[in-house]
């Protein structure tokens, strides 16, 4: 059914035989009995219906699901405001509810890409060597850096980044679970702290225990990454997200192939590079010669 109109969500089978005015519907299977709930229309600016069953199979999150994602055909997503601006994406908050549930509802983030104005349009081909698009259109496009090109470009950031966080979550590395993609907007899970936005790594100061945790927890997911072929290619505390004890990564569109980019090792001693003088000037003593002498050795 339309989402112009009356929404519906639907109960099947049923296993009762009597409709809503108490009447019953002798010699009617059972099967073809359901119970629905309807929807007023939606008339205000700042929502939509989910767009959860709009999208392909393949661009929603990975299975199992947590939980918390909600899947109603009735469900309305209702914008929250502007959570970060970015030079290629801003991330805004978006609340996911049931009107005949909303105690199951859910805040998420939603990170839009810019289709018009891809900031860093410039440095796509020093992280996407060894990628490739299908359409020779699409290729050309991206090589002249015309109008198109910076559109299809945007796509091409949201679903690398989409491919990566699914890819991550898969094998276990701390990223948000991704919710769903729907061309160049993000739907992922909102990472908080006490009911906030979790802070940037960049902005904490924690005591020496916990620092250690912190490259601890790194080290070993940039060891994952490394054991799976990429690099993530920017890594540094202001993508790293602190939420309480355990690091979160993000922004992850630019994720570099190991074995297809000739540029991966110095994408990793860089990355090496930021992490460990991050930690360095909080008292941590680090090397990133030494780190990242330890992540080569994993990726070979």
């Amino acid at each position: 059914m339309s989402q112009d109109f009356t929404q519906y969500e639907l109960d099947l089978p049923h296993d009762h035989t009597e409709p809503f005015d108490g009447t019953r519907l002798d010699g009617i299977d059972p099967s073809f009995v359901f119970d629905f709930t309807a929807y007023d229309e939606i008339d205000d600016s700042s929502q939509r219906w989910s767009t959860w069953l709009s999208v392909e199979p393949l661009s929603r999150g990975p299975e199992p699901r947590p939980d918390w994602v909600v899947t109603s055909q009735g469900a309305i997503d209702t914008e929250l405001g502007i959570l970060k601006t970015g030079k290629e994406a801003d991330v805004f908050l978006v609340e996911r509810a049931d009107p005949a549930d909303p105690d199951n509802g859910v805040v998420m983030a939603a990170k839009r890409y810019r289709s018009n104005e891809h900031r860093n349009f410039h440095r796509a081909a020093t992280y996407t060597e060894g990628r490739s698009t299908k359409r020779s259109r699409d290729e050309r496009a991206l090589k002249r850096k015309s109008t198109w090109g910076k559109v299809v470009a945007a796509g091409e950031w949201a679903v690398s980044e989409w491919d990566a966080l699914t890819r991550f979550w898969e094998i276990g590395l701390p990223v948000p679970y991704p919710v769903q993609i729907d061309g160049t907007e993000i739907l992922m899970e909102w990472i908080t702290v006490d009911g906030d936005s979790a802070p940037r790594l960049a902005q904490t100061r924690p005591d020496p225990e916990l620092l250690a945790s912190y490259f601890e927890q790194l080290r070993d997911a940039m060891a994952l990454m490394v054991q799976h072929g990429v690099v993530h290619g920017d890594l540094s505390a202001y993508n790293i997200l602190a939420a309480g004890e355990r690091l979160v990564i993000i922004d992850l569109p630019q994720i570099v192939d190991v074995a297809g980019n000739a540029a991966a090792m110095d994408f990793l001693l860089r990355d090496c590079a930021n992490v460990c003088t991050w930690f360095r000037a909080r008292g941590l003593a680090v090397d990133e010669h030494e780190l990242f002498g330890e992540l080569v050795a994993h990726a070979f």
